[in-house]
C-alpha cells in the first residue's frame, strides 16, 4: 500500500440555504456557496488563510504546500488535521522544510482569487520541470471531454459563485473539484493526485478560470501536458506554457477552442470536403 499520511476527515457541506425573494415577491429557501476561512500552519507555524467551501480541506492543504514548492513530497508530511471549531489546518512534516524561512521572506502578489500570494521563486524552477513530449489530444477526445463537463452535476449549477477543475484522462473525469477560487480547486487537486498515486503525464486539466501564470506553473509542477479552460488567459500564461511545452487550450465552450500553444500535441479531425456545387 502507497504511503498516506495521517488525515482527519473534516469535510463541509459546499452549500447552505438562505432565504432569498424572488421578483414575483415570492420567498424562496435559496442555496448559496459556503464559505469559511482555513488558516493553514506547517510544523507550527502559520503561513496563509485561504477562503475554502470545505470539501476537501485536507488535500487542499497538500496541494498547496505542494505546489508552493514547501514539501516535495508526500512521504514528507506525517499528518493533516483540520479543526473547523479553530478554523485551522495543522500539517506536520517528518523534517522541518530547511529552507522555509528563505522562501516566506520572497512573496509575490499574484491574481489567485482565495490566495493571491506566492512563495518563493517558482518562476525560476520552471526550467527543470519535463512534460511527457509525445501524449497527443485529439480533437474527438475534447470534444467528449466538453460534453463530460456539461453534463456534471456541480455546485455551480445549484448556487454559482465557485470555479471548477477537473483532472481527466481522455474525456473520462476522475477527479472533479469546485471551490471559491479557482486556485483552491487546483490545488486540492494536485493534493488528491499526491494521495491517491495519480501521475499526470496522460491527464488533461480543465479549469473554468482565466489561465494566469501561476496556474499554468502548478499544471506543469504537476506533470500535465494539456491545459483546457472556459475562459482566456494572460501573456505571462501565454508565455510560460511555450516555455514548458504545454498544450494550452482557451474559451474552450462546447465545440468551439481556441489553441494557444503546442499544437503540435493537438490532432486535428480530418476536414470534411466541400461538395462542389
Amino acid at each position: 500500500m502507497s504511503y498516506r499520511p495521517e488525515l482527519s476527515n473534516a469535510t463541509r457541506p459546499p452549500t447552505v440555504a438562505v432565504a432569498s425573494v424572488n421578483e414575483k415577491g415570492e420567498r424562496l429557501e435559496t442555496p448559496i456557496a459556503a464559505e469559511h476561512p482555513l488558516t493553514l500552519y506547517l510544523d507550527k507555524r502559520e503561513l496563509v488563510t485561504l477562503m475554502t467551501l470545505g470539501q476537501w480541506p485536507e488535500a487542499l492543504a497538500i496541494g498547496y504546500l505542494r505546489n508552493q514548492g514547501l514539501v516535495r513530497s508526500l512521504a514528507d508530511i506525517r499528518s493533516v488535521q483540520v479543526d473547523w471549531e479553530v478554523d485551522s489546518c495543522a500539517v506536520t512534516t517528518s523534517a522541518s522544510v530547511q529552507d522555509l524561512e528563505e522562501r516566506l521572506a520572497k512573496r509575490t502578489v499574484t491574481t489567485g482569487c482565495g490566495q493571491g500570494t506566492v512563495f518563493g521563486n517558482l518562476m525560476t524552477e520552471i526550467d527543470a520541470i519535463a512534460l511527457a513530449s509525445e501524449r497527443i489530444l485529439t480533437e474527438e477526445t475534447y470534444y467528449r471531454l466538453m460534453d463530460n463537463v456539461r453534463r456534471y452535476d456541480t455546485v455551480y449549477k445549484a448556487a454559482g459563485a465557485v470555479h471548477g477543475c477537473a483532472l481527466a484522462k481522455d474525456e473520462q473525469i476522475l477527479l472533479f473539484v469546485e471551490d471559491v477560487g479557482r486556485h483552491n480547486a487546483v490545488d486540492a487537486i494536485a493534493g488528491r493526485m499526491w494521495l491517491d498515486g495519480i501521475d499526470g503525464a496522460d491527464k488533461i486539466f480543465y479549469t473554468t478560470g482565466r489561465l494566469t501564470s501561476e496556474m499554468v506553473i502548478k499544471c506543469a509542477q504537476m506533470g500535465i501536458p494539456f491545459l483546457v479552460s472556459r475562459s482566456g488567459l494572460t501573456q505571462m500564461g501565454y508565455d510560460i506554457a511555450r516555455r514548458v511545452g504545454i498544450t494550452m487550450v482557451g474559451r474552450a465552450t462546447g465545440r468551439h477552442y481556441l489553441l494557444f500553444t503546442g499544437e503540435q500535441r493537438f490532432l486535428r479531425a480530418a476536414q470534411t470536403p466541400v461538395p462542389a456545387a
